[in-house]
């Protein structure tokens, strides 16, 4: 059980992801919810070795800190000894499986750091508006952390071209101050990587969720790090138990990453 009885306070979403949702003509019955898309053919998708591949292209344009250069290590020795028949995913190769196919025009990230996620989704959609929310900490686990200017290079080396909006301070403020001066906003792709204790895991979901738009998708990393193992209780009761998504997670190797599709 949870230890806190929050839960998300969804109102009707009108907004979609037209690029894998189908609705029917004027004054036809839509008789399915819009998604065509599981959560699981993308996942195939994600956890493929072309996954890495291409994750691995997006971290060498990437300035290097210690984490990133030991991933790209990672992924090319996982490409070396098992070629084609590698089996591993990570946010990173989530969100590029999720940017080729949603083609998101606005994304939501909550735990910025260096911009590695960001920048991920900017090499697939290069125009997306990007909402960057962080309290960016000096040396975050034991590397230097810049904040907005060295996000902004990052995203240049990706081409980016969208509205970059950085937020500042604790996203359990922010956030709320955020979506109550933007009532009518909705996102195709939201990342939730920031607080990681139980409740500020809990509180992010709960603020973000209601945001997302039918068809789009919530990524959730770290559901099985050794320092935060109820993390994946969390994802699984907001979310894998809830009927208004489809939802995938890759909890074998690594840290673990789930994302969802909202489908009503």
């Amino acid at each position: 059980m949870l230890a806190t009885q929050q839960t998300p306070q969804y109102s009707v979403m009108d907004q979609f992801v037209e690029s894998i949702c189908y609705r029917a003509p004027e004054n036809r019955t839509q008789w399915y919810p819009p998604l065509m898309r599981s959560a699981e053919s993308l996942g195939q998708r994600a956890i493929s070795a072309d996954a890495a591949e291409d994750a691995l292209a997006v971290l060498r344009k990437l300035e290097p800190d210690d984490y990133c250069e030991y991933l790209s290590a990672y992924y090319a020795e996982g490409i070396r000894r098992f070629g084609a028949n590698w089996r591993y995913a990570d946010i990173v190769t989530v969100l590029l499986a999720l940017a080729v196919d949603l083609k998101p025009k606005s994304y939501l990230e909550i735990g910025v750091r260096r911009g590695r996620s960001v920048c991920t989704v900017a090499s697939k959609a290069p125009a997306c508006d990007i909402y960057m929310f962080d309290m960016w900490v000096a040396n975050y686990a034991g590397m230097e952390n810049p904040g907005e200017s060295l996000v902004s290079r990052e995203l240049d080396k990706v081409s980016h071209t969208g509205k970059r909006i950085f937020t500042n301070g604790n996203s359990h403020s922010t956030l709320k101050t955020f979506f109550r001066q933007n009532s009518d906003l909705a996102f195709d792709l939201i990342t939730v990587d920031g607080d990681h204790t139980r409740n500020g895991a809990i509180e992010d979901l709960c603020d973000v969720l209601p945001r997302l738009k039918i068809g789009g998708a919530v990524v959730f990393d770290d559901i099985c790090h050794p320092k935060h193992r109820y993390l994946e209780d969390v994802w699984k009761e907001l979310v894998v138990n809830d009927n208004r998504f489809t939802s995938w997670s890759c909890a074998d190797i690594g840290y673990g990453v789930g994302f969802a599709l909202r489908k009503w």
